[in-house]
């Protein structure tokens, strides 16, 4: 049975957060180092290259794993890097391709594992990560962020883990049109991804 706390016990507890500057902070605040974020849209809109860029900035902080699920590493996927200005001399992003999440549980118990997991994407873990799989995972790894990438279906988040994953994320962002827009339990706002294709799909 848990241990209920006094109004007095829940003010003292103490968090880990991002120190975001900037338009970062502006849209994301300061916000915890741990729990679950989705970034989700249609295809071809530039959910991997809004994924580099958050990972890119991340890495500032801490030590990133970027799972390339869905592309692999192949030559496309080293282009988005080079157009969201991965630094080849950037040792604190690492990436690989599919990973079951039977391995990557061995991987993130290691004692030098990395603090931000980025999951790209969420159809390709859906069988794994289905059900109580997302919840699961956010327990067992109480101390990481996890960024969940998924596809868009009718305006929402497609497969069962992406849904589960927009249940449990403290911040959710959808893509569309190269422009990330950012809502949850942060102050949210609009990101573009790059300037001037941004605006020639939304206007001024």
């Amino acid at each position: 049975m848990q241990r209920a706390l006094t109004p007095k016990n829940l003010f003292d507890k103490k968090f880990t957060s991002f120190d975001f500057k900037g338009i970062w902070e502006q849209i994301f605040g300061k916000p915890s180092t741990s729990g679950i974020w989705l970034l989700y849209g249609k295809e071809k809109n530039g959910k991997t290259w809004a994924a580099l860029l958050i990972a890119s900035y991340l890495s500032t902080f801490s030590k990133v794993l970027y799972i390339s699920a869905e592309e692999g590493t192949d030559k496309e996927f080293v282009e988005s890097c080079r157009r969201a200005k991965i630094d080849p001399k950037n040792n604190n992003i690492h990436f690989i391709e599919y990973e079951p999440i039977e391995d990557l549980y061995i991987r993130l118990k290691k004692r030098k594992a990395p603090k931000i997991v980025v999951l790209d994407n969420l159809t390709i873990y859906n069988e794994e990560l289905k059900a109580s799989g997302m919840k699961r995972l956010m327990q067992d790894f109480e101390n990481i962020l996890f960024i969940c990438v998924a596809h868009e279906e009718r305006n929402k988040p497609y497969t069962a883990a992406a849904k589960m994953a927009s249940k449990l994320a403290k911040v959710i962002m959808r893509v569309q049109g190269l422009m990330v827009i950012v809502s949850g339990r942060v102050p949210g706002g609009n990101l573009k991804i790059d300037q001037e294709k941004a605006v020639l799909y939304h206007g001024q």
